[in-house]
């Protein structure tokens, strides 16, 4: 299997070069040349266990690495899950809740990002060297990489995350992190500015190579392959012969996950996307409109996010995968702030997807709800994809919500909601930690600059 990239300027490299390239020279995203039609594969896959279907999966992908080595690592990786079957699924109410927060640091992001960071010291140890990783948080990200790579020989992680934009216990988990490879920079700015640092850095070819920079975040390809897993995985649970998933985000890597799952062949009769107040996502799929708008800071602060990272490995499909056409959109969007796609003969941008948004009130009073009537308590992220999920329900359909963060890391939108807290004995061990973070300008020369000075 070759990668290329969306935005057509680059050879095709092998799996393991795309894992340490991130980004692609050209500022494109990294995508394989073909997906596999697995269909056929579909009731064989459903009586695997999660690692066993997780291996079946990314061999199709990952074909520069032998067999037994990548059963390793992926065992390896869903060893340190908390839960037998790491995405385990529970009923609540009329929803499946597919929880994705087993993981070292309680967030869905460790599925993917205990897998990367094996995997970087796997091609580390082959091919020599090091790495330098530089990533943006808008906050579980950070903490899911930062402990997937601490204390690894010859990696470096440099985490950006927006000052006092994230929740104060997805702060701590990254900067109770004392390894001697671990930096955290509070960014005076947004997650879209981190963001924006990150990128224009790994743009600079000449720094990026020189400095031996990798990226931990979704524009890595290894850690959407990773997240396609449990759309399988959950799917196969509920028995039934088609699903619809409910996904929050404001990356866009875990639903484009669901979509290259539905692409390869799993019976995903709607992939619903919900947003927050930050709806640029739900407005696109509800107008065609691409547009900006300002970052609002909310009780779900992963999602406070207005450009996604992974959108343009979805554009690059809705426009049938033409480079040119996708680059041109890109340039639209980064000169005006805003792009456009054509509606479909059915009034809509794709038929594949539906979307809402839930404001902060309405995702306190689903927190609530859900408490009241179920015992069951969702995260602030989780909660906006139920009350998304309750407006596009299908009887014929079985609907798997992504539920992904432990509520505990959301104390205060918790007690918010429903008037008490709710704890984790990992996150209690937080409480009296050290911690060690530096405070950075918002300025791309700032951030290159403490690069060069640490590593």
């Amino acid at each position: 299997m070759k990668y290329i990239s969306t935005r057509g300027q680059m050879a095709p490299i092998g799996f393991q070069d795309a894992v340490m390239t991130g980004l692609a020279p050209d500022g494109g995203l990294l995508l394989p040349e073909s997906l596999p039609d697995v269909s056929d594969r579909l009731e064989a896959w459903s009586k695997l266990s999660y690692t066993e279907l997780a291996f079946e999966v990314i061999s199709l992908f990952a074909t520069d690495i032998p067999a037994a080595d990548l059963k390793k690592l992926i065992d390896d990786s869903y060893a340190t899950f908390n839960h037998p079957e790491v995405a385990p699924s529970v009923q609540v109410g009329d929803f499946e809740i597919l929880e994705l927060f087993h993981g070292p640091t309680l967030a869905f992001k460790d599925v993917a990002l205990q897998f990367l960071g094996n995997l970087f010291s796997y091609i580390l140890e082959k091919r020599g060297g090091k790495l330098n990783i530089l990533g943006a948080t808008s906050g579980d990200t950070g903490s899911a990489a930062i402990h997937g790579v601490r204390g690894k020989p010859n990696i470096n992680i440099f985490i950006m995350h927006p000052a006092g934009r994230t929740s104060p216990l997805q702060e701590k988990q990254m900067t109770s992190v004392l390894d001697a490879n671990v930096f955290n920079l509070a960014v005076d700015g947004t997650f879209d500015d981190c963001q924006n640092i990150m990128k224009t850095t790994f743009g600079d070819v000449d720094f990026k190579t020189g400095h031996s920079l990798g990226s931990v975040n979704s524009v890595n390809w290894a850690r959407v392959l990773a997240q396609t897993v449990y759309y399988f995985y959950s799917a196969f649970q509920t028995g039934a012969k088609s699903v619809q998933f409910s996904v929050p985000t404001g990356n866009f890597g875990d639903i484009l996950a669901g979509y290259l799952a539905q692409q390869m062949g799993l019976p995903i009769g709607k992939l619903i996307l919900a947003t927050n107040e930050n709806d640029i996502l739900s407005r696109f799929f509800n107008t065609g409109v691409y547009g900006m708008a300002d970052v609002v800071s909310t009780i779900s602060p992963s999602m406070d996010i207005q450009v996604a990272s992974n959108f343009e490995r979805y554009l690059y499909f809705k426009v049938g995968q033409d480079a040119e056409k996708l680059v041109g959109l890109m340039n639209d969007f980064k000169e005006k702030g805003s792009l456009k796609v054509e509606l479909n003969e059915n009034g809509v941008v794709d038929d594949l997807f539906v979307a809402g948004k839930g404001d902060t009130a309405a995702t306190l009073e689903t927190i609530k709800r859900y408490k009241d009537e179920y015992g069951y308590v969702l995260d602030p992220h989780t909660a906006v994809g139920v009350l998304v999920a309750e407006k596009f329900q299908m009887e014929e359909s079985p609907t798997i919500c992504l539920a992904t963060a432990h509520p505990a890391k959301f104390t205060q939108a918790i007690i918010d909601a429903t008037g008490e807290a709710v704890h984790h004995p990992t996150l209690d061990a937080l409480a009296d930690a050290e911690t060690r973070c530096d405070p950075i300008a918002n300025d791309i020369d700032a951030v290159k600059q403490y690069l060069v000075g640490h590593i």
